[in-house]
């Protein structure tokens, strides 16, 4: 049974927290589904970890090789057999796919008060469904994880 990881982004942009998430994901073994809802972004996160130092192998959906993708961005879900969801953008992921999934990271914008309302829902839905969640916060300069966050309470 899996878990959803809330990461409150406040110093690192986007495409450097998931790289790093993407990165450590691979490194466990686990194949990843990035879920967004917009085309021009998974474009520009496609480009971003083309450009990067090391390679991180990902194609977008929609090509010949989407099952074969060790990482794959969609706006759509499965496709790869990931074992890993890293849901940008407010994109939805259900409490089956995080029972079924090792890890469903749940990656929203501190700065964009929307973002936070709609992490703040779905933080609730999926606890009220049993689903567990972290809230894991880079505020101090690092990555934390909050105290008490696997209860279910609004995070």
């Amino acid at each position: 049974m899996g878990a959803a990881y809330f990461y409150h982004l406040t110093r690192n942009p986007l495409d450097v927290t998931l790289a790093t998430l993407v990165e450590k994901s691979l490194g466990a073994g686990w194949r990843v589904e990035v879920r967004g809802r917009e085309d021009q972004t998974l474009q520009r996160l496609d480009a971003s970890l083309w450009q990067r130092e090391g390679f991180l192998p990902h194609g977008i959906a929609g090509g010949d090789h989407d099952a074969d993708q060790p990482v794959l961005l969609t706006t759509g879900s499965g496709g790869n057999g990931a074992s890993c969801v890293m849901a940008i953008e407010g994109a939805d992921v259900t409490a089956a796919e995080i029972i079924a999934a090792q890890r469903v990271c749940i990656l929203f914008d501190g700065h964009d008060g929307a973002a936070v309302a709609h992490a703040r829902t779905q933080w609730k839905a999926l606890t009220d469904a049993g689903c567990t969640a972290q809230y894991w916060s880079e505020d101090s300069g690092r990555w934390e994880k909050k105290a008490d966050t696997d209860d279910k309470k609004d995070g």
